[in-house]
């Protein structure tokens, strides 16, 4: 019997493993960087342990550390979660030489299914469908093709190549990724499958020799060939479902499998699949197969590790539960990383939290909680919002209408396209693939248009007025700016996304909305761009939190959140995140003409340029490592690199110059 569970691993998985342990009576033991004291997943741990380290994620890959952890506080189990050290051979076999139970398939499944290529050749002999591949860049003449890492997964150390020009270099830059990701850079080159479905099959085997298949994934929806999608169960004709079930118990038997597995497959349009990989612990997106089936899959895993057999009779699917992953990334510029502190993290109707559903409705796995501060240090997800239906149709509106109305606040998150994705023809049609968000460029829209973003600049600048005159030692109850002669408007002004948004309003002595007017620019607009809202439009409510607008007749209610200059509002038809300009404005320094900033924290991993080297718009300039992934910065114009201030190797903040382009025709 397993009593003292140690997890090794942080976040939303660490407090999954733990709400299971809680249910079970087992104790648990967390384990922490100094940069995640103050997470979640440390406060609800029955006990923790401090992992030393320079380097916040590193320490959870020192395998030294963890074993210590464990000694010292008295666990008798390790559960690895996923990621970090999930898929690590020798921590498993390490783990198992110390004495401690190994919630996982034994070191040398592990190792047989980490090295794709041994993978691929073990299981093409149980008879697993295959996609011809290659190791010689030489020998490739077909093309697309994949290169993918032969260590790890979640998408990194993978290029799609379309031609024979762009191969030597996807190759070198996968195993670059790979490397940094893994530890490990050798890659391999696969056929590539246009318009493919992702599907896989959850598998669980125990110690008595029984393999079985717990229902199928549909996993297409992905960003950089990481899934943000994910739905139970995959919509596929039966016989193509049964195949793909006898295909992954054929994997799991051929290695004689144990515990919790998912074997991955590429479904081509006719039908047909193939071999992807398998992965050897629990995936993120297990709570849609938890959902369909009522099973539990962390208390499955345990009862496995503890020698037990699996239930004699497990249940069938039914329903349908579809996963989002809510993650710190600005979906409209490249997927670049976000961070920063999340103020606010409110989701309505949440009915469960990593557990299970008795009826429709909404679960949420999170790993940060309001006040959480979201780094560099770890991957970019948030949380996973999943929603449970009697149908898909039910599961896609229940998930989309909570994710629009969550309060997301501190933090650019790509929840907008989440719910794009959900409310698309082509979704509701399972017109999916890999290839979806190539080809929908709509979801990448924003949920507030932008001819109702004024409306929300006027709800945050009434809300703000609102709230200076109920903090005003005197005549607290006048209207703001409200005098006996009508005089000149109310201004407040703001900085958002879209630009510079001037707000002009006055109240009447009652404090109803006698005008008001919102004057737009975007960011890289001229003066004749602007353009001037006006609206019939009247004040109902407002107060430091909510504000109240009958517009065209039409009620409608925003919720306003502030932090300092920043204002958060949450309206009928999305959110905006805004910052209020102060009045006077102090002097500050001025950043060269052409320099490029750091969008986030980072380190420098690549410089691909000299200075007094001419560029042309696009070219890249160098490459920025940040949340586990690299990030290129391009010339934004054509000119000559006029400075690199940050040499390879070096760290920056957000906002440092990177480089500075010179767009004059003359150069020295």
């Amino acid at each position: 019997m397993i009593n003292r569970l140690l997890v090794a691993n942080r976040g939303e998985i660490a407090r999954r493993v733990f709400a299971t342990c809680r249910a079970l009576g087992v104790e648990t033991v967390a384990v922490h960087s100094d940069a995640d004291a103050a997470e979640p997943f440390v406060a609800e741990a029955d006990h923790a342990v401090r992992l030393p380290g320079a380097a916040p994620a590193e320490t959870y890959l020192r395998v030294e550390l963890i074993l210590d952890a464990a000694r010292r506080s008295g666990a008798d189990a390790v559960h690895p979660g996923y990621g970090f050290l999930a898929e690590n051979a020798e921590f498993a076999a390490a783990v198992t030489d110390a004495g401690l139970t190994w919630v996982g398939p034994p070191a040398k499944v592990i190792a047989a299914m980490g090295d794709k290529l041994a993978a691929k050749a073990l299981l093409a002999e149980a008879g697993v469908p295959m996609l011809p591949s290659w190791t010689d860049t030489d020998a490739v003449t077909d093309f697309p093709v994949l290169v993918k890492a032969s260590a790890g997964g979640g998408g990194r150390g993978m290029r799609i190549v379309r031609d024979a020009g762009g191969l030597a270099e996807a190759v070198a830059s996968a195993r670059r990724e790979a490397a940094a990701a893994f530890g490990d850079g050798t890659v391999f080159i696969e056929r590539y499958v246009e318009r493919g479905r992702h599907v896989e099959v959850q598998i669980f085997g125990d110690a008595h020799g029984r393999v079985v298949a717990l229902g199928d994934r549909e996993c297409s929806i992905q960003r950089r060939h990481q899934k943000i999608v994910e739905e139970a169960p995959a919509v596929v004709p039966e016989r193509v479902r049964t195949a793909l079930h006898e295909a992954a118990v054929a994997a799991g038997r051929a290695v004689d499998y144990l515990g919790a597995g998912t074997v991955e497959f590429l479904l081509a349009p006719g039908g047909e699949f193939f071999f992807l990989e398998m992965n050897t612990r629990l995936q993120v997106e297990h709570p849609v197969t938890e959902l369909c089936t009522g099973l539990d899959l962390v208390g499955l895993q345990l009862l496995v590790a503890e020698g037990e057999p699996l239930p004699a009779t497990l249940p069938v699917s039914t329903g349908h539960a579809i996963e989002v992953r809510l993650c710190a990334e600005d979906a409209t510029a490249g997927w670049r990383p976000a961070t920063g502190t999340l103020h606010r993290f409110v989701v309505p109707q949440v009915a469960a939290e990593f557990g299970g559903l008795a009826d429709p409705g909404l679960r949420l796995d999170s790993g940060v909680v309001a006040g959480s501060v979201v780094g560099v240090h770890y991957d970019s997800m948030l949380a996973k919002l999943i929603a449970w239906g009697r149908t898909r149709a039910e599961a896609t509106r229940l998930l989309s209408s909570a994710l629009a109305r969550a309060e997301l606040h501190g933090v650019t998150t790509n929840r907008d396209l989440l719910v794009r994705v959900l409310r698309s023809p082509a979704f509701a049609a399972v017109e999916i693939d890999t290839g979806f968000l190539d080809r929908h460029a709509e979801v990448f829209a924003p949920l507030l248009a932008a001819d109702r973003s004024p409306l929300t600049a006027l709800a945050a600048a009434l809300a703000s007025a609102a709230g200076r005159r109920a903090a005003a030692p005197v005549l607290a109850g006048l209207p703001s700016g409200w005098r006996n002669v009508p005089a000149v408007p109310q201004v407040t002004r703001f900085s958002g996304p879209d630009g510079a948004v001037e707000v002009r309003y006055r109240l009447d002595r009652r404090g109803g909305l006698v005008e008001w007017s919102a004057e737009r620019s975007a960011a890289a607009s001229t003066a004749a761009d602007a353009t001037v809202e006006r609206r019939a439009v009247a004040l109902v409510e407002a107060t430091p939190g909510r504000v109240v607008l009958d517009v065209d007749g039409v009620r409608c209610a925003y919720r306003v959140h502030r932090v300092g200059s920043a204002v958060f509002v949450d309206g009928p038809d999305g959110a905006a995140s805004l910052a209020e300009l102060p009045r006077l404005p102090l002097p500050t320094a001025e950043v060269a003409a052409g320099s490029l900033l750091a969008p986030l924290p980072g380190a420098v991993a690549r410089v691909h340029v000299q200075v007094g080297q001419r560029v042309s718009a696009g070219d890249p300039l160098l490459t920025l490592e940040a949340m586990k992934l690299e990030h290129p910065v391009v010339a934004p114009t054509d000119g000559v690199v006029a400075e690199l201030p940050v040499p390879a190797g070096g760290q920056v903040r957000t906002g440092a110059v990177l480089a500075v382009i010179d767009t004059a025709e003359e150069t020295p």
